[in-house]
């Protein structure tokens, strides 16, 4: 099955320079034109110069996903430029956050905000672009593993990410009539392989170098505090070994956006290593017992050739 999104536009949010930055890539190597969106103009401009280099063709639309004027903006901008939208993949959201004993009104609301605004603005503009052209198009939500089940540390984060799972089912309901396609989809703390990105911090991600008191940052010192968060080892606690990169997410992500998914719509795709599928008293097999996944299939060819000239 050869995947071709030759043809096509997308737009994806919150573009860099992790999970968006490597659907970005995906998309435009499967060859679709790609509009890169973030806050940040800096992070929207270097997911344009990673597809760039790998040999994609993509602009930069920096703008706030919460702000209606910014985005029926950034969105105009992205016709202007290709003359239409098939693709729209919802990923921006704010990481980190602290538990529910010590998050803040204000980090909450704006985490809130930026995921129940940024998916509402960008799916109901997209959307009606679609449906006024009779574009037959793919929406996807980035959910995450701590929509599905409850995670200590990240309480913002856990009930913006819940929302977006009905989200994509009711605007599934909403858009089915026009032939747009809605969806989710599940990854669970991948490990950067942008190369921009690990010259910056290093290797390996979450499950290697864990946050010191778990994933929500440090809590407060009153001795009545009890830890949340188990932090010895964790990739031995999913089943394949790995939760995979941005490059798995993004093989995955621009197949649900491809014709050969024609019928899929209101579901969630988990890419997770089979983090979310386990029971809680599972053992997995200790890590020199893991086969692990077949080899990844690399996308980011310029970093392929800088690590083999090292």
């Amino acid at each position: 099955m050869e995947i071709s999104l030759d043809g096509k536009v997308a737009v994806v949010t919150g573009a860099g320079p992790n999970i968006g930055s490597g659907i970005a890539l995906a998309l435009a190597r499967y060859g679709a034109k790609v509009a890169c969106n973030d806050i940040d103009a800096d992070a929207a401009n270097r997911s344009v110069e990673r597809v760039e280099r790998n040999g994609g063709t993509a602009i930069a639309i920096p703008g706030d996903v919460t702000d209606e004027e910014q985005v029926k903006s950034y969105l105009d901008t992205v016709v202007d430029t290709f003359g239409k939208i098939d693709i729209l993949v919802n990923n921006a959201a704010l990481l980190g956050g602290r538990g529910v004993l010590d998050e803040s009104a204000e980090f909450f609301s704006r985490a809130v905000q930026v995921a129940a605004m940024g998916n509402f603005l960008n799916t109901k503009y997209v959307g009606r672009h679609m449906a006024e052209r009779g574009i037959r198009g793919s929406i996807v939500a980035i959910s995450s593993s701590n929509g599905w089940s409850g995670t200590a540390g990240v309480i913002a984060y856990a009930f913006h990410k819940g929302g977006v799972n009905n989200f994509v089912r009711a605007a599934a309901m909403d858009l089915a009539p026009y032939g747009i396609r809605v969806n989710g989809f599940t990854p669970t703390a991948p490990t950067p392989d942008n190369p921009d990105l690990i010259a910056e911090q290093g290797p390996g991600g979450v499950l290697d170098r864990p946050r010191v008191k778990g994933l929500g940052g440090p809590t407060g010192d009153e001795p009545w505090r009890r830890p949340t968060r188990w932090d010895g080892q964790r990739p031995p606690l999913v089943p394949m070994g790995t939760t995979g990169t941005p490059t798995d997410i993004g093989h995955c992500v621009a197949w649900l956006c491809s014709d050969y998914a024609r019928l899929i719509t209101g579901c969630d795709l988990v890419v997770d290593g089979g983090a979310r599928a386990k029971n809680f008293a599972y053992s997995p097999a200790a890590p020199e017992h893991l086969a692990g996944p077949v080899p990844l299939i690399p996308l980011d060819v310029t970093g392929e050739m800088d690590r083999e000239s090292r």
